[in-house]
């Protein structure tokens, strides 16, 4: 009896947000693997999404490096940060990852109001980068912690930003609804002037107003209140139609409350852009660009089965999540994919439609989410072997029924 076992797979995750980077999460289900087929041929690919790890993952993808810079955090304490500098043919690159100084692990738990997290420490990085020879600065979207529509940013790149009195307003979504004027005089001449492009790669899913809007889909998974997420709606209505008015001339005419993407890290799309940051679809940005370091189109060709994973698989996951662009990559190839997660949520179901052919939880019973992160690599090895045992047994019962179609039973 002879069985088909997948020889070739391609892991290709996202990261876990708050417990395992991409890097780790590769990492841990090629390990889950093995336990189950020992000599299956692995190619493991963390996939840069624009979250965490992905300065880092360009870095070394290109033979470039990471510069370190203390910044202000979303709670306006000093965290230790970084961006990087891109090598090889990217050299000129710069890469500023958003979650480095505003993503969500950099909120303490008790301290979770975006009405009141910034994200003035990504407009430091942006900054920092400025001081060296570069041509670019890519901006990754991903793991936010903060939901001011990008207002901390600006304040640190020098736009004066007032509210009808004339006086600044201060950092944290709360204040979005004051502003009246913004003054970008003061930002620097590279922006100012576009000689340095801003290109932000992100979820184009996302965008800042409204029903679908950045309040009311994420709010809640950052801390806030029902009555917070309608504080943030307004504010966000108020934003945009400020930044409309005040943006700079390469800004274009971009619809800063509906258009796609304006919602990313909590509508920091929304804020950059009105300073001619370019938005573009993060899978484009960082792996169709080659700036990745593999051809992912081509792995896949070469894959007997494909393993991907995110923290949380649900009703978001088809809008623009990794598994999704995986599977409508493998799906065009014939090449059947499945999903580990962290947790099953609301609609997880809905990504049998778009190409994944099986999920699974790693977590094998009831447990806190604390307990959940502390574990995360450990359940993600396991989860990953029982996934591969049971495709396994599926192997082995399709090959027994083959060979019983050659006697009477």
């Amino acid at each position: 009896m002879t069985v088909a076992v997948p020889q070739h797979i391609l892991v290709a995750p996202a990261g876990f947000k708050e417990s395992l980077d991409a890097d780790m999460v590769a990492k841990a289900i090629s390990a889950g693997v093995r336990r189950a087929i020992p000599g299956a041929f692995i190619k493991a690919i963390p996939m840069p999404d624009g979250g965490e790890g992905t300065a880092e993952m360009l870095a070394k993808s290109t033979g470039g490096r990471l510069v370190h810079k203390t910044v202000t955090g979303p709670v306006g304490r000093p965290v230790n940060s970084h961006f990087a500098l891109l090598g090889g043919s990217a050299e000129g690159v710069a890469v500023v990852e958003m979650a480095a100084a505003a993503g969500l692990r950099l909120v303490p738990r008790d301290r979770r109001d975006p009405t009141q997290t910034t994200t003035y420490g990504v407009g430091e990085l942006i900054l920092a980068a400025l001081e060296h020879d570069i041509h670019t600065i890519l901006i990754g979207c991903g793991d936010s912690g903060t939901s001011d529509g990008g207002l901390g940013a600006l304040q640190a790149l020098g736009a004066r930003i007032t509210d009808k009195d004339g006086n600044e307003v201060g950092q944290g979504g709360c204040y979005l609804q004051q502003v009246a004027a913004l003054n970008m005089d003061g930002l620097p001449a590279a922006i100012r002037d576009g000689k340095v492009k801003m290109v932000m790669a992100l979820n184009a899913h996302n965008i800042l107003t409204g029903e679908r809007g950045v309040a009311r889909v994420f709010g809640p998974q950052k801390g806030a209140t029902p009555a917070q997420v309608e504080e943030l709606e307004k504010g966000f209505e108020n934003w945009a139609a400020k930044l409309a008015e005040y943006r700079l001339p390469q800004a274009g005419a971009l619809d800063f409350a509906k258009g796609a993407g304006t919602g990313a890290s909590g509508g920091l799309g929304a804020g950059l852009a009105a300073v001619g940051a370019q938005l573009v679809s993060r899978f484009e940005a960082l792996l169709d660009s080659g700036l990745a370091g593999f051809d992912l189109n081509g792995l896949l060709k070469k894959a007997d089965l494909v393993i991907t994973a995110e923290g949380a698989i649900d009703f978001q996951t088809p809008r623009g999540k990794v598994p999704a662009e995986i599977a409508w990559r493998a799906g065009n190839m014939g090449v059947p994919v499945v999903a580990l997660a962290g947790t099953l949520g609301k609609g997880a179901q809905d990504v049998y439609d778009i190409g994944i052919d099986a999920i699974a939880s790693i977590v094998p019973i009831p447990m806190s989410l604390e307990q959940a992160i502390v574990d995360g690599e450990r359940l993600l090895i396991e989860a990953t072997e029982r996934m591969m045992r049971t495709l396994l047994l599926g192997a082995s019962i399709a090959a027994r029924k083959m060979d019983k179609e050659n006697y009477n039973w």
